[in-house]
């Protein structure tokens, strides 16, 4: 995962979401106050849905269970 400064990455904004829409690699963005965390409307989205799913009860469990019968059909791999 990049690591830019608040200026590094206010000079290079455009590269940096070029590169992150093209990607969906976060990218981390540290200043004074702490760092933040750049990433794609996409991926933003993809973490939304996963919060969601796993605060229905049971959902987590029953997931879970699919992946143990099923386990040829899941990767450990992320696109990024």
């Amino acid at each position: 995962m990049q690591s830019y400064t608040i200026s590094k990455a206010s000079q290079n904004l455009e590269k940096i979401y070029d590169t992150v829409s093209q990607s969906h690699e976060p990218v981390y963005i540290s200043g004074k106050q702490g760092q933040m965390v750049l990433l794609s409307a996409e991926g933003f989205e993809a973490i939304q849905e996963t919060l969601y799913l796993i605060s229905i009860p049971g959902m987590r469990d029953s997931l879970i269970k699919a992946r143990k019968e099923h386990p040829e059909s899941y990767s450990e791999k992320l696109g990024w």
